[in-house]
């Protein structure tokens, strides 16, 4: 029988077509709504268009940063670009008031060499650099009456609007609960259900997929449990209850880590008890009786050990569970441990809690704060000067110069929308070159077209405001893909223009991003001074550094569990950073993707090689000594490590890692 025709797409094509999946966030779309369209049409009956302009424009790039989290880290997430892009217009206005054209673009081009830099920090400081750049080529070029000062702060008013509605408005469902940390409860419940997908999964082919899977739903809810805050400790019984939910699933990933990589199928009863904890934390309500699995093997004594830990965790946080200790009976009152070892194990952990290991690192982990090594100035610097940021920042800046120099030349009256494009389009954080590029054509056009269709019919200024604060609630739904999220931006951005007096512009919108799309395509692909693929190396050089600590304090035998649980955390991270890394730059046409080839078996060999240091951790606490077949699987590892990274190009792994 003949097999059906198919035809395997290339790697840049596939994710330029690539969406991402998901529900409707409704209550993102409610304050899209409410963010740009309301404060423009304010500024319309006030007689004040290029204040309301202005002030939208912060509202729709404070959108694109709105994403789901807790409300403190999207005080951050759009608070620092938002007075990135501040700073950006108050330069770009001044700049473009006094000085000539070949100045100007020295000046911009500097800007887009530092922003270029910073963004390897990590996506705020790439928003912060894109709405740095993007705000400075409208100072320099959007003609306005206000001063530079004037439209900093009203772009700086239409982000704080923004923030104010994001604090304010409660999600949708969340209002049984003290709804200002919806956020962190949803993120901490995820990562419950993750480590029972990871159970469920152990012994088949997800569990490596069921295992990211985890370290993305931990990774989100550290970052929504650690945003910024006025005080340093948790001020409030719920957010603090919270801190201790996310610390009792610690030692359940590590010991759900453990068991998946033991590789043995576990019976479905065991993800149970994780499953019932996700539920508690999602309603508020007692968490109830815990089935116990059996206590054969290190890895399921570490999980038992692990859900009677959570459980007490939820019993001093919550409502007490009748007269029953909620870890160790089932629904129907009976023990659930397999033998009378078990039994006194779980006797013990409940009546020396604070005083076991795994009780006292939750604590501090709780108490003390999430991260173990917060970003320091020099790290940042660090990162700012090193290969990753040196490359970012050289591609940054020469798009963005160039393409400013370009649109002066020609003298168009809107210029600044040509650097502006090339921003978006530069930025390796937002996919790849070619897929970015496409994307950007399509989203353009097919968002020209629309508005061209709406200007033609629609009354002003009241039709186009309308269409403003419909763009500005598609913008959440719309990130999930480029196309999509350029199509609505340009359908904003052209209604403003006219808003402000300015002609309709579709047509002139269509040509500058198609230049744009031609200048960072060359750019893109020119010889670069040094080792291309140089954020990817710093990435996986961090990812290493991460996994050499993290196994570094196993294997020395150290008893500090909040110390194992922050550098396992770290390395996961920083794996998953390079990871993406990796993704994004194999997704490139042949000449870019080249530079890169081998540091995916590199990544793939660190996962494997952090994931066996957790086994390890496990079965040091059981035993106080490891296996042949860990430390036989450890030097493989390690082996491997230094032959892959020869391949790929990389430097050599630290010296005390290979002699560990």
């Amino acid at each position: 029988m003949p097999r059906p025709f198919s035809v395997a797409l290339p790697p840049w094509l596939t994710h330029a077509l690539r969406a991402q999946r998901g529900p409707v966030p409704w209550n993102a779309v409610l304050r899209g709504a409410l963010a740009a369209g309301p404060l423009l049409l304010a500024a319309v009956l006030a007689g004040r268009e290029s204040v309301g302009v202005m002030a939208a424009l912060g509202a729709m790039l404070a959108g694109i940063n709105d994403r789901p989290g807790s409300r403190r880290t999207a005080v951050h997430r759009i608070g620092v670009p938002g007075l990135a892009g501040a700073a950006g217009l108050v330069v770009g206005t001044y700049a473009g008031e006094g000085l000539g054209a070949v100045p100007l673009t020295l000046i911009l081009t500097a800007l887009g060499l530092l922003a270029g830099a910073v963004s390897a920090v990590g996506p705020v400081s790439s928003g912060a650099g894109t709405q740095l750049l993007v705000a400075a080529a409208i100072g320099a070029g959007m003609p306005l009456p206000e001063p530079g000062w004037q439209r900093a702060l009203f772009f700086l008013a239409g982000g704080a609007w923004l923030i104010a509605l994001r604090l304010a408005l409660p999600t949708p469902g969340a209002l049984a609960h003290d709804f200002r940390f919806d956020g962190e409860r949803v993120a901490v419940a995820d990562v419950y259900d993750a480590i029972a997908e990871l159970l469920a999964a152990a012994g088949g082919e997800q569990a490596g997929a069921r295992r990211a899977a985890l370290t993305a739903a931990l990774d989100h809810a550290q970052d929504a449990l650690a945003g910024p805050r006025l005080r340093r400790y948790a001020s409030s019984s719920a957010e603090r209850r919270l801190r201790a939910q996310y610390a009792a699933a610690l030692p359940l990933a590590e010991a759900a880590t453990a068991l998946a990589w033991a590789g043995d199928a576990l019976p479905a009863r065991t993800a149970e008890g994780p499953r019932r904890l996700a539920v508690a934390v999602r309603t508020g309500e007692p968490c109830g009786p815990l089935p116990a699995p059996a206590r054969s093997v290190p890895g399921l004594r570490a999980l038992d050990d692990a859900l009677l830990h959570a459980a007490e965790t939820f019993d001093r946080g919550g409502k007490q569970i009748g007269s029953q200790k909620t870890g160790g009976r089932n629904t129907d009152g009976k023990k659930t441990h397999s033998d009378k070892a078990g039994d006194q194990r779980s006797a013990a952990l409940h009546s020396n809690a604070g005083t076991n290991p795994l009780d006292r690192g939750a604590r501090q982990t709780a108490h003390k704060g999430l991260r173990l090594r917060p970003l320091r100035a020099k790290a940042l610097l660090r990162t700012v000067t090193g290969q990753g940021g040196r490359e970012y920042g050289f591609r940054v800046a020469l798009c963005y110069g160039a393409s400013a120099a370009v649109a002066q030349a020609l003298h168009h009256v809107h210029w600044y929308w040509l650097p502006a494009t090339a921003v978006f389009l530069v930025k390796p954080d937002l996919g790849p070159l070619v897929s970015r590029v496409l994307n950007r054509a399509a989203g353009t056009v097919l968002g020209a077209l629309v508005f061209a269709g709406f200007a033609a019919v629609l009354p002003r200024p009241e039709g186009l405001v309308a269409l403003v604060a419909i763009s500005g609630a598609l913008i959440p739904v719309a990130t999930r893909h480029f196309a999509a999220q350029t199509a609505v931006v340009t359908v904003l951005v052209l209604a403003l223009v006219m808003v402000g007096g300015e002609p309709e512009a579709s047509w002139s919108r269509i040509g500058e991003t198609l230049l744009a799309c031609a200048i960072v395509l060359i750019v893109g692909h020119l010889p670069a001074p040094g080792q291309r693929g140089g954020n990817v190396r710093a990435r996986l050089d961090a990812a290493t550094d991460a996994a050499h600590a993290y196994l570094t304090h196993v294997l020395s035998g150290a008893d500090d569990r909040a110390a194992r649980w922050a550098l396992r955390r770290e390395a996961y991270r920083k794996l998953a950073e390079a990871r993406a890394a990796i993704d994004r730059a194999a997704a490139e046409l042949p000449t870019l993707a080249r530079h890169t080839e081998g540091t995916d078996e590199v990544a793939a060999t660190l996962e494997r090689l952090v994931d066996t240091t957790t086994a390890c951790a496990v079965h040091l606490d059981d035993t106080g000594r490891l296996t042949p077949r860990h430390t036989e699987r450890l030097a493989t590892l390690l082996d491997e490590l230094v032959e892959q990274r020869e391949r790929a190009g990389l430097a050599d792994p630290p010296a005390d890692l290979l002699s560990a």
